[in-house]
C-alpha cells in the first residue's frame, strides 16, 4: 500500500504538464477542422491575403476562443471557418502539420474526424479529391510521429439532407481508404433531431463498413442520446452529458459497452456543461459508464488534451490507474477490427511501461 506522501508525490507527477503529455494516450473525439496548427494557419492566413491581423500574436486572439473567457456558444462557434484553403495544398498542408503536432500530446491512436464539406466549400473542391487528400496527409504524418491515424467522415445535420449524405457516402465507399473507419452525425441537436436521419444510418449500419458515432446530449436531454441509438444504431456517442440525469441509460450504455466521447473543455466553453469541476465524467466513470476523454477542437479551445487529462486528475481525483481503465474503454469503443485492437493494446501496455519507468509512478 503507498504512503499518503507517495500517494500525493504521484498525484504531483500526474499535474504536471511536462509528466502529463508524455503520458501514451488514445482519443475518439476529435475534429480536423478544430485542431489545426496554429502557426501553418497563420502562414496560410498571409499567403492568401485573408483579412485577418498579420501579426501572429494579434492573429492568435483572433482566430481562438480566449482560454479564461466565460462560456459562449455563438463566439466559439463563430471561430471555425471553411474560407481558409484557396488550393489542395492548403488542405494538404494544414493536415499534415496538424496531425504532425499530435505527438506533443502524447498520442499513440486517434480517430479524427473532418467534413469533406468543409474542405471543400468554398471553393467547390472535389469532395472524393480532398477527402482522398487528407487521409494521404494524415497518414504521412501520422506515419512520422508514430501514431496510428484513423478517419471519420462528419456528416453535419445543418448543411445536407440525409439523400445528399447517402449520396456522399457511398462516393466516399468507392474509393476504398481503409484508414476511414466510422461516420459521425453533428450540428444543430436540437432542430434537427435523429429521426430526420434514420435512413443515411439505416444504410451505413446495413453496409456494414463503417460504424457510427452521434452527437447527442451535449445540448439536449437524454432522450435525445436513448433516440441515436435506438434509431440510428450508434455505436458510441460524442459528449452525452445529459445521460448523467438518467440512470436507465446508463445501464443500457454500460451493458452495450457504448463509450461516451467526453470533452471537459469544450463543454464548458460552449456553455453546453458550465460547472467544470463538476463535469459529469468523473461520476459516470465511478458508476461503471464506460467514458472516454477528449479534446473536441484544441486549436479553437486554446488548449489541448493533455489539458483535459489534467483537469480530470484535480476535479475528480483519478489516479494513473484510472487514467490506464479510461484509455482502455477508449482502445474497447475503437472502430477497428479485433487484430488491431490487440495490437493497440500491446501497444498501449508497452508505452505505458516506458512512461512509468521514466516517470516512476
Amino acid at each position: 500500500m503507498k504512503s499518503q506522501a507517495g500517494t500525493t508525490s504521484n498525484r504531483n507527477k500526474l499535474l504536471d504538464r511536462r509528466v502529463m503529455r508524455e503520458f501514451p494516450k488514445a482519443e475518439l473525439h476529435r475534429h480536423l477542422e478544430g485542431t489545426f496548427s496554429l502557426e501553418t494557419l497563420h502562414a496560410i492566413s498571409l499567403k492568401n491575403e485573408l483579412p485577418l491581423p498579420k501579426d501572429f500574436n494579434e492573429f492568435k486572439q483572433e482566430v481562438q476562443f480566449p482560454k479564461d473567457s466565460e462560456p459562449d456558444f455563438l463566439k466559439f462557434l463563430s471561430k471555425f471557418k471553411n474560407d481558409w484553403y484557396r488550393s489542395l495544398e492548403d488542405v494538404e498542408r494544414i493536415t499534415y502539420d496538424s496531425v504532425k503536432e499530435f505527438a506533443d500530446d502524447g498520442l499513440f491512436y486517434i480517430e479524427v474526424r473532418f467534413s469533406p464539406e468543409h474542405f471543400a466549400y468554398y471553393n467547390n473542391f472535389d469532395r472524393r479529391e480532398v477527402t482522398k487528400l487528407i487521409v494521404a496527409a494524415g497518414n504521412a504524418a501520422g506515419k512520422e510521429i508514430d501514431c496510428d491515424v484513423r478517419y471519420l467522415i462528419t456528416f453535419n445535420r445543418m448543411k445536407q439532407d440525409q439523400h445528399q449524405m447517402i449520396e456522399l457516402y457511398r462516393e466516399l465507399l468507392r474509393m476504398e481508404l481503409p484508414e476511414i473507419v466510422g461516420v459521425d452525425l453533428a450540428g444543430d441537436e436540437i432542430n434537427y433531431p435523429p429521426e430526420l436521419f434514420t435512413e443515411f444510418f439505416s444504410t451505413v449500419n446495413r453496409d456494414g463498413i463503417y460504424r457510427a458515432t452521434v452527437h447527442a446530449g451535449e445540448v439536449t436531454g437524454p432522450d435525445q442520446i436513448w433516440r441515436s441509438l435506438k434509431s440510428l444504431g450508434a455505436s458510441r456517442i460524442g459528449h452525452g452529458t445529459s445521460i448523467v440525469d438518467d440512470t436507465e441509460l446508463q445501464s443500457f450504455v454500460i451493458d452495450a459497452n457504448i463509450v461516451l466521447e467526453q470533452c471537459i473543455t469544450s463543454n464548458y466553453q460552449t456553455g453546453s456543461w458550465v460547472d467544470e469541476r463538476n463535469h459529469p465524467l468523473g461520476r459516470l466513470y465511478r458508476a461503471g459508464v464506460p467514458v472516454s476523454i477528449n479534446s473536441d477542437d484544441p486549436f479553437i479551445q486554446d488548449s489541448d488534451l493533455t489539458d483535459d487529462y489534467i483537469k480530470a486528475v484535480e476535479y475528480f481525483d483519478l489516479t494513473i490507474d484510472d487514467l490506464v481503465k479510461l484509455n482502455e474503454i477508449t482502445l474497447n469503443g475503437a472502430f477497428v477490427s479485433e487484430d488491431d485492437r490487440r495490437q493497440l493494446f500491446k501497444e498501449f501496455y508497452a508505452r505505458l511501461d516506458r512512461f512509468r519507468k521514466a516517470h516512476k509512478l
